[in-house]
């Protein structure tokens, strides 16, 4: 199961998705970043999976300037990874 809340905090548009976060998610979460302000953020706290892709997804977010809120440990070193890769 995927989900998503969006809510505001201050200047920050903030994202808390929940659940798997894998490819056939991916369209649908770029589709409302798509439409938010500048200053977001993801809140990964309650992902319980997150795919190859997603990892490639977040990565290319995390270099725009988007910030990553309760993001698990292995997430970010999966992230680092896969910006060094390029």
């Amino acid at each position: 199961m995927f989900k998503v809340r969006r809510f505001v905090e201050g200047e920050f548009t903030v994202f808390a998705i929940s659940g798997r976060l894998e490819d056939e998610n991916l369209g649908q979460l770029e589709i409302l970043l798509k439409g938010a302000p500048q200053k977001m953020v993801l809140d990964l706290e309650e992902v319980s999976l997150v795919g190859r892709d997603a990892i490639c997804f977040l990565a290319r977010r995390v270099e725009k300037g988007m910030q990553l809120r309760n993001c698990p440990a292995y997430i970010r070193e999966w992230i680092a990874r896969e910006r060094g890769k390029e």
